[in-house]
């Protein structure tokens, strides 16, 4: 299924390396303005290898390898070419992608357009493409009304009034859903099977895992079978962690790293009012509350400790953004097992919670709410 997302995309790419005499992924491709493909991938157990390649085509027509055998997500994108408003910013613009699994060892060939594609390689392709087929009338709707969003967007009209027209698509999605969902249901020994549950709802995900065969979900689809089941039970752990973390009720304890390698544990700072703010470099909202956050630690210095959680981040990109930042508070990496975030049931970022003397949850916020800094005014009276 083709993806239609509003995105900005940034320079920076990875050049790609040339094909081979037997090409990974080769095809034609029509309807693209430009001579160039941007490709993003990423193994299906690791989203935190993601590269963006950029490929050259001819006439519409590419081949390129993108090394390590391995099961890897791609999606393929048109590059697009952007004029900055008249004020300086970055128009939104919208972008279709031929998405896929690309299968180790197996080469497949694409051919259509961004809007319509075939997919070529063996039989788990062309199931796959049955799947594209009975999802086409609705994902064309969808496709239609993201134009009209789109436009309506580039004309000034208020948010509200685009999310009114484009509440029209939910049903649409919802018939995409449900044909995919039927699928795994109908095809529980095929091993695209497991590939379409990916794209299912949590809600249906449960209901999925129980149809498929062994065969299936210990053969070549094992990794993405494993990372969905992992993500799954990860998901229910986090939302029974929501229940319990309520004003009044302890706060779990953790030990996490901090920049020198250290552990850090929760419990150290028993006495003392603490913040832990999870947060990721990643993270818009969180890298835009830095300058508030950074009054409220210097306003509550001795009386309130802060430490930061970051999730999500790479090493060397949690480090960089420390010191970019300049974050004078505790800072520590949430990474292996326990996920102190799923632990503390968050499902947001930022998320603040508030961490009485006595080690009790005191106050939670999430996003970068103003409501955050009058409630830490309100407690230092």
């Amino acid at each position: 299924m083709k993806n239609l997302v509003y995105a900005l995309v940034g320079a920076g790419f990875m050049i790609a390396c040339q094909p081979s005499d037997q090409p990974e992924i080769s095809g034609m491709l029509t309807g693209i303005e430009s001579d160039t493909l941007l490709v993003q991938s990423f193994p299906v157990n690791d989203r935190d290898s993601r590269r963006t390649d950029t490929i050259a085509m001819q006439n519409g027509s590419f081949a390129f390898n993108l090394g390590d055998s391995v099961l890897k997500q791609v999606y393929i994108y048109g590059k697009p070419s952007v004029k900055p408003n008249e004020d300086g910013s970055i128009p939104a613009i919208s972008m279709k992608a031929v998405n896929f699994l690309l299968l180790p060892g197996q080469p497949i060939k694409i051919s259509g357009s961004l809007d319509e594609y075939k997919l070529e390689g063996g039989s788990f392709y062309d199931d796959y493409n049955e799947v594209l087929e009975d999802c086409k009338a609705y994902s064309h709707k969808i496709d239609s009304l993201n134009v009209v969003c789109m436009d309506m967007e580039k004309k000034g009209i208020p948010g509200d009034s685009i999310r009114k027209v484009y509440a029209s698509a939910k049903e649409w999605y919802g018939n995409i859903l449900k044909i995919k969902s039927d699928y795994v249901r109908q095809n529980p020994d095929k091993d695209v099977s497991v590939y379409v549950m990916s794209q299912l709802t949590r809600d249906q995900l449960g209901d999925a895992f129980n149809v498929l065969t062994d065969r299936v979900k210990e053969g070549m689809m094992a990794l993405l079978y494993q990372r969905m089941r992992e993500g799954y039970e990860k998901e229910l752990a986090r939302d029974k962690a929501k229940e319990a973390m309520k004003p009044g009720n302890p706060a779990p304890e953790f030990t996490l790293k901090d920049l020198d390698g250290k552990n850090f544990d929760l419990s150290s700072l028993r006495g003392k009012y603490v913040v832990l703010d999870f947060w990721g470099s990643w993270c818009g909202w969180c890298i835009k509350g830095i300058p508030e956050m950074k009054k409220a630690y210097e306003k509550y210095k001795g009386k309130i400790e802060f430490v930061g959680i970051d999730c999500n981040d790479t090493e060397d990109k949690w480090k960089k953004a420390v010191a970019e930042h300049q974050l004078p508070w505790i800072n520590v990496r949430n990474i292996d097992e326990p996920d102190v975030a799923v632990m503390y049931g968050v499902s947001g970022y930022p998320t603040k919670y508030v961490i009485d003397p006595e080690g009790k949850i005191a106050k939670q916020v999430v996003g970068e709410n103003p409501e955050f800094y009058m409630y830490l005014d309100a407690l230092m009276k």
